[in-house]
């Protein structure tokens, strides 16, 4: 009884310290929404080997989507000419960060993994980009219009309406009422489930694992690289969920640098990822895409774990910190917030999960696409 106490206990400490932190992260995913959509720039994506890639991975780092969310934003970006290396660009920095898991980076692991953490996204999604465009084979790079659909209700396809007419059918109002609808529904609801995982997971690990076990094989070094790599690739976790596992891996003696891998490898890495992206992109940009996370994951780890000890900080004694400025109280009404919000999601996944096999989406990666895009214009379309 003792040992779920334990558990419960740890994953509410971490829930309280993130609570505010994530409430801000939604509500900028919101404003996000509104007022800057992936599809708008799309027109930029198509020509060129290196600049396309640079601007995908840096519209990537902000937006928050996972692993599996980002799949029909980019397939709807290749559709409108955006060319391999640019799509590959933005499947990577996408899932790798998001402003909700940069602001509880920042409230459960520090400032320095805070900057780490899209820096590496942007650096790992640049090479993988620029060395698809490099080695591929066909260059031809068709652009289409990009879809300018409102993101606020789907007014007008804003093909034929001017950006100056288009700003008068919504009020400011409107747009952030609209930003916040979908912030707490859509973006809540695609990742509720994973991050409670995630901070069970957490508390798992500190209750269940001793301390010197993870001092011993994962304190540094490149085999404790290897293995958090190995750990991270085949697992499905966003990037918030993975941020309480990765502070609760600290806590035990992991390496920063290792704890790094596992927060870029896992959330751009699984395998209904690897087989949707295959079907995209093809079977070279895959393992280009495979192949570059690992690498970059790897050294940028040791860089990392280079730096804190360079500089002489403690990982293990930044953790929680940033938490400490913001008043008990409001953690604890964040915290009750986001359980509340959790409801309805966490209890559609349970139901979905105890549907029968059959009527899940589990076969043709198109028709995976398919469905998820559909599934993102009907909840664009119900934000009236």
């Amino acid at each position: 009884m003792n040992f779920i106490v334990n558990i419960l206990y740890t994953a509410w400490h971490l829930l309280i310290q993130a609570s505010v932190y994530v409430l801000f992260g939604l509500l900028v995913s919101g404003l996000l929404r509104v007022f800057l959509s992936p599809n708008s720039v799309a027109r930029h994506l198509g020509h060129g080997r290196f600049l396309p890639v640079i601007k995908a991975a840096l519209l990537g780092i902000p937006i928050p989507l996972c692993s599996c969310g980002v799949l029909p934003a980019a397939a709807s970006l290749k559709k409108q000419g955006a060319n391999n290396g640019a799509t590959t660009a933005f499947l990577i920095s996408t899932p790798e960060s998001g402003v909700d898991s940069m602001a509880i980076t920042y409230a459960l692991l520090g400032p320095i993994m805070t900057v780490a953490r899209p820096l590496v996204a942007f650096a790992t999604a640049a090479v993988a980009g620029i060395a698809e465009n490099l080695f591929r084979r066909s260059k031809n790079d068709l652009s289409s219009r990009p879809d300018l659909t409102c993101p606020v209700d789907g007014c007008c396809d804003g093909r034929d309406c001017p950006l100056e007419e288009h700003r008068l059918h919504h009020t400011l109002t409107q747009k952030i009422k609209a930003g916040l609808k979908f912030a707490l529904t859509e973006v809540w609801g695609d990742i509720a489930s994973w991050f409670l995982v995630g901070l069970l997971l957490a508390g798992l690990i500190t209750t269940l694992i001793p301390g010197e076990v993870f001092r011993r094989y994962l304190g540094g070094g490149l085999s404790s690289m290897l293995f958090m790599l190995a750990v991270g690739i085949p697992l499905y976790i966003c990037a918030t969920a993975s941020t309480p596992v990765a502070a609760a891996l600290l806590l035990k003696g992991v390496s920063p640098g290792a704890a790094l891998v596992f927060l870029i490898a896992g959330p751009a890495t699984n395998v209904t990822s690897l087989t949707v992206v295959w079907r995209i992109l093809g079977k070279r940009a895959t393992g280009i895409y495979l192949a570059t996370i690992s690498i970059c994951a790897v050294l940028f780890g040791l860089a990392l774990d280079r730096f804190y000890m360079t500089f002489g900080v403690s990982a293990r004694a930044i953790v929680g910190q940033a938490a400490e400025i913001i008043p008990l109280w409001a953690q604890w009404i964040g915290a009750l917030i986001l359980l509340l919000l959790s409801i309805k999601p966490v209890s559609r996944s349970i139901m979905a999960r105890l549907r029968p096999k059959g009527d899940g989406h589990q076969g043709d990666p198109d028709e995976f696409i398919t469905h998820a895009s559909m599934a993102k214009a009907e909840a664009c379309s119900g934000a009236d």
